[in-house]
């Protein structure tokens, strides 16, 4: 299902049904042009896990109860792919949504994440003025939340917005399209450095799976910089393929 803003109820709530243009996130629809945007090289030892297994690292890709999560990078870098997989174990249990700002969100995509599709609704909501209060009404009754965020949404609005998520215990996942989110905003960052590509050659061939680099911090891993691999193979799941490799200390964001 999809819903459209600026168009709101009296109530608050987004009304309409457009059909929005797909974007197809995992491996096997991508570009070969957009293969690699930089090539991390990290001595760290890898391993695979599902992300089914409880372990810290594969907690830092959930979405906890009140604890918004921002992911921040370029498009292309597998980010909306995450934002879909933190909704898939939401939606074994209750209708889940995704804001979409750029008119790219496909409910194809979300399902290959493994979001049950019955349970998913897609609300797009381009307007900085009216995305606010499109997120305050989802809140009031939506149980998970993958939203990009407008340019131009101010500070207050977002602050007031994550008061209202801490209170409801929404699980929030939030996307800039601009920039990134004000200090303070998000209890975790998910800041993606770097992402390399695998079955293509020169140009040309099938792409295989994608390696996401991720860089955590903020609150959510008591204010210290850490990083985390991430492999896509372009099936339902996203696995974790390294521990957390501890960065430079640095001050909390978020």
């Amino acid at each position: 299902m999809q819903l459209t803003a600026p168009a709101v109820t009296p109530a608050g709530f987004p009304a309409g049904f457009p059909a929005g243009q797909p974007e197809h996130s995992s491996p096997e629809h991508s570009s070969p042009e957009h293969s690699s945007w930089a090539s991390p090289k990290l001595g760290v030892d890898r391993w695979d896990l599902s992300t089914r297994v409880r372990e810290s690292a594969i907690d830092i890709l959930s979405l906890q109860p009140g604890r918004p999560v921002e992911l921040a990078g370029p498009a292309g870098s597998g980010l909306t792919r995450i934002g879909y997989r933190m909704l898939a174990e939401h939606s074994e249990k209750a209708p889940v949504v995704v804001v979409d700002v750029r008119g790219w969100a496909s409910p194809l995509a979300a399902g290959e994440a493994g979001v049950d599709l019955d349970r998913l609704v897609v609300v797009r909501c381009s307007d900085s003025r009216t995305w606010p209060k499109v997120m305050a009404a989802l809140c009031e009754g939506v149980r998970a939340i993958y939203a990009e965020v407008p340019r131009g949404v101010g500070d207050r609005d977002l602050r007031r917005l994550v008061g209202l998520v801490r209170a409801r215990q929404v699980h929030l996942g939030l996307r800039p399209v601009d920039d990134r989110l004000p200090p303070g905003v998000a209890h975790l960052r998910l800041q993606a450095v770097g992402v390399t590509w695998t079955g293509s050659d020169r140009g040309h061939g099938r792409l295989g799976s994608r390696t996401l680099l991720l860089e955590a911090s903020g609150r959510g891993v008591a204010g210290m910089s850490r990083q985390i691999e991430v492999e896509d193979d372009g099936a339902n799941i996203v696995r974790v393929v390294s521990g957390l490799v501890p960065g430079g200390i640095r001050s909390a964001v978020g």
